[in-house]
Formats: C-alpha cells, sequence, structure tokens
C-alpha cells in the first residue's frame, strides 16, 4: 500500500468504499497520510527517522549525516572545497532520495486543472500547461508529466505536505475522478552532476541526454542500468535520475563504477544548494 492515497470523485462516489471514506465536497476521500513519512511523530522517546536505500553505500564513503524534515540525509563528504570542484571540473553524484514525490492520476483535462490550480500559488502558473518531455518548474517544485493522465511532482521534503494537501484540494475542486498518491518512498533518487555528469549515464543506459535531444528541462523515461527510471535534466550539467527504491544498493554500485572511472566521486545535498537556483533560473526562462 502507498504511503498516502486520496481519491476524489464527484460523479460516482458509489465506486468508493464507503466504511473508509470520508464525505467531502460532495465526494469521498480516503487516506492513509498516517503511513507518510512527515505523519512521523516523537514519542517522547524515540522520534522515527526515514533512510535513504543507499545510505549504507553513503556511509562507508565517508559521508556527514544530518536529520532533516524526518531524514537522515547526506550532507557532505569532507572539505566542502572539494566537492564543489568535483561539480565545476570532473563529476560528482549525489543521494537525492528524501526528496518529496506525488503521483497524480487523472482524465488529461481534470489533469491539467489540478495541476494549474495547484501550482498557482507562486510567480510561475504555467504549471497547468504540461508538455510531455519536458518538466514545469512551479510552487517550488518540478512538475512532470509521464502521460496525457499521469503526472509525477518532485519537490523537497519540506515542501512535500504542503504540495499533497494542495494536490488533494485541488483535485476535489476539479471534479470527476482522480487519485493522488504520495510515492516518495517507491522511487530512490541520484544527482549526477559535473562536465562527465552525461558520459556517466553513457556508461549505463543509452538514453540520448545531448542538449538537441534533451535540452534543460527535459524528461527521459526509459532503461536505465537495465531498470526503468526517469531521467530529468534540471540544468546544464546536471541531472536527476529516479528509480526503484529496492534498487538503490545496486544503482549507487552502478554509478560509482561508470563515475569513478571518469574521476568522479560522491557530494553531499549541502553541494547542491548553489545548483538549486541556477536550476530554478533555466527552467523559468526557458
Amino acid at each position: 500500500m502507498t504511503p498516502t492515497e486520496r481519491l476524489c470523485d464527484r460523479e460516482t462516489t458509489g465506486l468508493q468504499p464507503r466504511p473508509r471514506g470520508i464525505a467531502r465536497g460532495g465526494g469521498h476521500v480516503m487516506s492513509f497520510e498516517f503511513l507518510a513519512v512527515d505523519a512521523a511523530r516523537s514519542d517522547g522517546r524515540f522520534t522515527p527517522v526515514a533512510h535513504s536505500p543507499m545510505e549504507g553505500q553513503a556511509r562507508d564513503a565517508g559521508a556527514r549525516f544530518e536529520q532533516r524534515e524526518g531524514w537522515n540525509v547526506a550532507v557532505g563528504y569532507g572539505e566542502p572545497g572539494l566537492e564543489r570542484s568535483a561539480i565545476e571540473t570532473a563529476g560528482a553524484w549525489t543521494d537525492v532520495s528524501h526528496l518529496g514525490k506525488l503521483e497524480l492520476q487523472a482524465a488529461p483535462a481534470v489533469l491539467a486543472a489540478i495541476v494549474a490550480r495547484a501550482g498557482a500559488g507562486d510567480d510561475h502558473a504555467a504549471a497547468g500547461v504540461l508538455e510531455l518531455g519536458l518538466a514545469t518548474r512551479a510552487a517550488g517544485a518540478w512538475w512532470c508529466p509521464l502521460t496525457p493522465e499521469r503526472a509525477l511532482v518532485i519537490c523537497p521534503p519540506s515542501r512535500t505536505a504542503t504540495l499533497r494537501e494542495r494536490l488533494e484540494q485541488a483535485a476535489e475542486a476539479a471534479g470527476g475522478l482522480a487519485s493522488v498518491i504520495e510515492v516518495t518512498t517507491l522511487h530512490a533518487a541520484l544527482t549526477l552532476s559535473g562536465p562527465v555528469a552525461r558520459e556517466i549515464f553513457a556508461r549505463f543506459c543509452a538514453l540520448d541526454l545531448r542538449p538537441q535531444s534533451t535540452p534543460v528541462r527535459g524528461l527521459r523515461p526509459g532503461s536505465v542500468a537495465r531498470t526503468p527510471g526517469l531521467v530529468l535534466r534540471e540544468a546544464e550539467d546536471r541531472f536527476l535520475m529516479l528509480f526503484g527504491w529496492a534498487l538503490g544498493e545496486y544503482m549507487w554500485s552502478v554509478v560509482e563504477d561508470a563515475g569513478g572511472r571518469l574521476g568522479a566521486r560522491p557530494v553531499g545535498v549541502d553541494a547542491l544548494v548553489p545548483l538549486d537556483a541556477a536550476a530554478q533560473e533555466h527552467s523559468t526562462d526557458a
């Protein structure tokens, strides 16, 4: 069962299991929000913490961890200057599995209405206009159309609960059948950055990530290291890769083998902070 699932249906509420539904705005809503990472609460003696499936490899590589937004996050691997140098002159990979991930499913018109309403809180209300093959930056998140009826929203963990609530409200307001499912712990994630990032990918997947085929904001689902995956070009030399949570250890070893041969190394999430602003500038200008 997924961490969070909401089904909103104004016209066919009879299809919803009434004993578990909650009447809201004319529809029924089923909630499994208590399973979401942000719903974990301390009992005064123990505070639950979520862990990446690649934490063991990161620890072996010398990672320094901090608890952030309920996650144990690898924030650095030694001298910050060396990490920045790796990103700027060679290549690096970063475990970002803690990013929030929300999946939307609805008929195309309903999906567009949900995305437009939920993404209109910031200056970039164009989130409602999704184009297959391209991600849109709005409301502090990436809005990634996977099919005409399905989209994935990727956001910092600090925004997951807020965005989930906005999407649920937008789904109820849009009418028709729609689902908002939190899939944060379904997809692990790595960020590959630096001048050799594209070459690292070329060592284990056949996706065409050349600029003319995958520009900034380009979104490419396909086989990654012989497993289903998704690659988003966040900036000129920065790629976000999503893959199955259970394959985290395997994918780290694949990237480590390919990247190590090209002089790349693991870096912490703090080394990516300057790139986040650059990625937003690229996506805004595009």
